[in-house]
This record gives C-alpha cells, structure tokens and sequence, in this order.
C-alpha cells in the first residue's frame, strides 16, 4: 500500500468513525460488492480484448512495416 493510499485509508478511518453500527455493516457490505463487481469486470476486459486488433495484413507485413519505421540516431557518448 502506498504512503497516499494508507493516509486516504486513515482519514476514511477517522471520518466514518461517527457512523452506528449499522451504517458500517451496510457500508462494508457495499465495499465487499463493488470489489466483487470490479473483479468481474477486470476479468471481462481482459477477455474481451482478445482479438481487439484486426487487419487485413498478414502478420510479416506488418512487422516489416515496424522494422521499415524505426530511426537509428548516431549519438557520440564520451567519457
């Protein structure tokens, strides 16, 4: 957890601490869905974007075409 994530994570803390019982219950409850919602979703993306990418060129072609981009510079380097 990174030093931002921990400190929103305490100032959450300290600003739901004058929620009643229930309140909490129903907001953990909340947070445990929308984790479980965004898990599917993660899940569906990733396999969704299979095959996202389509072309009529065959795949030497198009990895001449990148070769046939690429620019080399000459860049002296001295010690």
């Amino acid at each position: 957890m990174s030093y931002t994530e921990r400190h929103l994570v305490e100032t959450y803390s300290v600003l739901l601490e004058g929620l009643s019982a229930s309140s909490k219950i129903e907001l953990i409850e909340s947070l445990s869905k929308s984790l479980s919602l965004e898990k599917a979703l993660t899940d569906n993306r990733f396999y969704e974007s299979f095959g996202a990418f389509s072309s009529e060129r065959t795949p030497m072609e198009i990895i001449d075409d990148i070769k046939s981009s690429r620019e080399f510079r000459d860049k002296k380097i001295e010690f």
